[in-house]
């Protein structure tokens, strides 16, 4: 019994130890973003796991107040309060479940002892050579897929990670692991293999916008940022703008997730190539017509853009015939409503199952505009700060996240929650001390 507890007392002080050193930290920080890809309950476990540590370990004497930190504590406040006007108290209710970590992760990072720059990054760095691990894990996946189907499909999209996955959050996780690599002064092999690995990963997985929103913040860094000689900035800069324009033009997958936007900005009810030879003929909606056309017919199919403008013309109409501005539906409670302006406008009825894929006008419909003020709040403080500290991976986060936030309701995920919140909060409290020794 004696040597139990010896070996307990042991084990309670390595962890201390640890704890106070910011180790331990460190490594429950890293475990939360590296099981994004996995299913959320695993994902959910190292939260607990991390909570737990964090307010075992709180002390009065460390704890920590900071503006950027307040402002995800208040939006969820506001969704609490929106229990008092929701318009669907149970869903409500759900997704004060799911978006609690908005609360509790910005309290946990306030209990903390200071963390610096330093452990920062040996987060980011762990979590992006998982990625590099995750990517190369999905490449052979499938290549043994097509091997027995012979399905080139399958190197492509949702179908390279699968759509519960999700190709495009996954490409937002690879994308600020590649701004690790990028901004790595000096770089190894490994560092310049785990480069190009996510590189070519992030352009399989064939997210128009991440490939857009990476290709200026690599000429960004490279222009501004970088300090290697003139000539080799130029060389890189031209193979990395031959590589994407040569990945557009002449990879098929990638080729007409982009023809068939830019289709859509000039032609009405185009044909959608993609149909199947056992299906009728399905037309693409133009941008035009997803703004202005009333009625749609069951075979008309709205790519990308057009879809997310249909969506920000619904929610225009509901703040015109509904009285939203300021409380909005309550959290979680718009679908319904979604689920009508679909039937009202004879769509399809599967897309009456989709969010509004803006977390802009996500927030503003469910919280109204105070709700919606907090949000461009939290995207302007954090390009802010980064901006201010000269931290490229802080403002690449910041781009990313603002340009992500108009395409997905990428807070309405509990991946999206994790990964935002979690470097949100890691990148605002360590560059708010810079930012004070700056501004001194």
């Amino acid at each position: 019994m004696s040597h139990t507890l010896d070996c307990l007392k042991k084990v309670f002080s390595k962890i201390d130890e640890l704890w106070k050193n910011k180790t331990l930290l460190a490594y429950l920080l890293a475990a939360m973003l590296i099981t994004l890809p996995f299913k959320h309950n695993i994902g959910s476990l190292t939260c607990i796991i991390f909570l737990l540590f964090s307010f075992l370990k709180a002390k009065k004497v460390d704890f920590l107040s900071s503006k950027a930190l307040l402002l995800p504590i208040l939006l969820y406040v506001l969704m609490f309060v929106s229990l008092i006007w929701t318009i669907e108290t149970k869903l409500t209710i759900k997704g004060l479940q799911k978006e609690i970590l908005l609360l509790l992760i910005p309290l946990a990072f306030c209990s903390f002892p200071k963390i610096n720059r330093d452990d920062i990054n040996k987060v980011i760095k762990w979590f992006s050579f998982a990625m590099v691990g995750f990517a190369m894990f999905y490449f052979l996946k499938a290549i043994i897929k097509f091997i027995n189907s012979g399905d080139k499909g399958v190197f492509f999209y949702h179908e390279l990670v699968t759509l519960e996955l999700n190709a495009i959050y996954m490409a937002v996780f690879a994308s600020l692991a590649l701004f690790y690599f990028l901004t790595k002064k000096e770089k190894s092999i490994i560092d310049k293999a785990g480069f190009l690995i996510l590189i070519v990963f992030i352009f399989l997985l064939s997210s128009k916008n991440i490939i857009v929103v990476d290709l200026v913040l690599i000429i960004t860094y490279y222009s501004f940022f970088s300090t290697i000689s003139r000539k080799t900035k130029l060389i890189i800069l031209s193979a990395v703008i031959v590589l994407s324009i040569s990945s557009i033009l002449f990879i098929k997958p990638i080729r007409e997730r982009f023809m068939i936007e830019f289709e859509t900005m000039l032609v009405d009810s185009s044909l959608n190539k993609s149909t199947k030879e056992d299906q009728g003929p399905i037309y693409n909606i133009s941008l035009k017509q997803a703004w202005n056309q009333d009625q749609f017919q069951q075979n008309d199919f709205f790519p990308g853009t057009a879809f997310r403008l249909f969506q920000i013309r619904i929610f225009k109409e509901m703040l015109e015939e509904e009285n939203i501005f300021f409380t909005g539906f309550g959290l979680d409670a718009s679908q319904n409503k979604i689920k009508e302006k679909v039937k009202e406008h004879n769509l399809y009825p599967n897309y009456g199952e989709f969010n509004f894929h803006n977390e802009y006008v996500q927030i503003f419909s469910e919280l109204g505009i105070f709700g919606f003020l907090i949000v461009l709040s939290m995207l302007f403080v954090t390009i802010r700060s980064g901006i201010i500290n000269k931290d490229f991976i802080h403002i690449a986060f910041a781009v990313t996240m603002i340009v992500l936030f108009l395409t997905e309701s990428f807070l309405s995920r509990q991946r999206g929650i994790i990964f935002f919140i979690i470097f949100y909060c890691m990148f605002n409290l360590v560059n708010d001390c810079n930012e004070q020794k700056i501004l001194k």
